[in-house]
C-alpha cells in the first residue's frame, strides 16, 4: 500500500486519474483541490507504483509526491514544531544532500504559515542536521501539501516527483520586449523532453505569428523559416537568420530534408494539424525532431490524443506526450521522424 498526492492542470485532474486507474489496478482517489489536486491510495508499494508511473508516464499527471507522513493541522506554532521534528527524525535522508522544501496550500487550509515562513524554518533545521538547503537542482525534495485539516508530507527525488518545481508549476521570468507568452511553452518543452535547441541548425515554425516560438529559436542561433499569413512581431524581422513566408502553410513546399526541427503551435483542429504536419514531413531530414501542440477541442481528450498519435505515427516515432504547466486546453507532443 502507498499514498500519493497527484496534480494536474486546472480542470484536467479527472483525466490524470483515469490514466492512473489504467496503470494501477485498484487505485482509489479523493479530490483535494477541485479539478487539480487529488489524493491517490495505491494497493501497490511505493516502488511498484513509481515504476508503473515511469514506465508509461500519464499525459495529464503534472506532478506526484509520495505521502510518507501526515500531520493533523493544529492551526498554531505546533504545526511548525511537528514539521521540524519530522525533518530531524529523518536526518539520514537529508544529511550531506542538496535539499529543497516545497510547500503548497489549498485555499481553505487551517495551516497558518506561508510557504516562505515554512521554508525558512525547515531550511534552518536542514542546516542544523548537516543538509544543504537549496532552491534549484535539489537531490531530494521535502514536499508538503497543506490540505484543509492535514499536512501531507513526502520525500523524493525530482525524478520521483516528475518535476523539480513545487507541484510541477514551472515558472519562467518574463523578459522585456518578449513577443508572447507562448515562448514559455517551448522553453518548458525543452526542459521536459531533455532537449537543447541550440544543437539544431534549421527550424520550420508552422503557424508562427506573432513569433514567440520563432524568437526563442532565433535567440538559440538557429536559422528559422517562419510560415504564417498573419504578421510576425517587427523585432524578429531584424534577424538575418529568419526567412518569413507570409502564406498559409498548406500552400508552401520545401526541398526534401531541409529542416532538422519542426515546431507547430497552431490553433487548428487536431486532425487538420495532423494533415498539415504530414504534408510537410518530406521537408524534414531523417531523425528530425517535431514539437507540436494538440488542441483539445472535444469532450474526449484521451481519444483525441490517441487518434492524433495514431495518424502521426505513420511517419513519426512518439518520444513523449505531456500536458505541460504552460499548456492550457492542449498537450505537447515530442516526436522524431522515422
Amino acid at each position: 500500500m502507498s499514498q500519493w498526492i497527484g496534480t494536474a492542470n486546472q480542470s484536467y485532474a479527472s483525466y490524470a486519474m483515469e490514466e492512473l486507474r489504467r496503470l494501477i489496478e485498484g487505485a482509489a482517489f479523493t479530490q483535494l483541490a477541485a479539478g487539480e489536486v487529488f489524493l491517490m491510495n495505491s494497493p501497490q508499494s511505493r516502488e511498484t507504483t513509481l515504476q508503473a508511473i515511469h514506465q508509461q508516464e500519464p499525459i495529464f499527471l503534472r506532478h506526484v509526491q509520495p505521502v510518507d507522513r501526515t500531520i493533523e493541522i493544529a492551526g498554531n506554532a505546533n504545526d511548525l514544531e511537528q514539521l521540524s521534528d519530522m525533518v530531524r527524525h529523518a536526518v539520514l535522508t537529508f544529511v550531506n544532500r542538496r535539499t529543497a522544501v516545497h510547500i503548497r496550500r489549498t485555499s481553505n487550509t487551517a495551516y497558518l504559515y506561508s510557504a516562505a515562513d515554512t521554508k525558512a524554518v525547515l531550511d534552518a533545521v536542514l542546516e542544523e542536521i548537516g543538509a544543504e538547503p537549496v532552491v534549484q537542482q535539489p537531490e531530494i525534495i521535502i514536499a508538503i501539501y497543506a490540505a484543509v485539516n492535514e499536512l501531507y508530507i513526502g520525500f523524493g527525488t525530482p525524478s520521483d516527483m516528475l518535476s523539480d518545481w513545487p507541484g510541477g508549476a514551472v515558472r519562467f521570468q518574463r523578459e522585456e520586449g518578449q513577443v508572447s507568452r507562448a515562448k514559455f511553452k517551448l522553453l518548458e518543452a525543452e526542459r521536459e523532453f531533455g532537449l537543447n535547441y541550440a544543437k539544431y541548425q534549421k527550424a520550420l515554425d508552422v503557424g508562427a505569428a506573432p513569433g514567440g516560438w520563432t524568437s526563442l529559436l532565433l535567440e538559440r542561433g538557429l536559422r528559422v523559416t517562419a510560415v504564417d499569413p498573419a504578421d510576425l512581431h517587427p523585432s524578429l524581422l531584424e534577424y538575418p537568420t529568419l526567412t518569413y513566408l507570409k502564406r498559409n502553410a498548406s500552400d508552401v513546399k520545401f526541398d526534401a530534408g531541409s529542416f532538422d526541427l519542426l515546431v507547430c503551435d497552431m490553433s487548428w483542429s487536431p486532425m487538420l494539424m495532423c494533415k498539415l504536419v504530414l504534408d510537410l514531413e518530406p521537408a524534414l531530414a531523417k531523425g528530425a525532431t517535431a514539437i507540436i501542440t494538440v488542441k483539445l477541442m472535444h469532450r474526449k481528450p484521451l481519444q483525441t490524443i490517441r487518434d492524433v498519435i495514431s495518424r502521426l505515427e505513420t511517419e513519426f516515432a512518439l518520444q513523449k506526450a505531456k500536458q505541460l504547466f504552460h499548456n492550457r486546453e492542449e498537450i505537447t507532443l515530442y516526436l522524431q521522424k522515422k
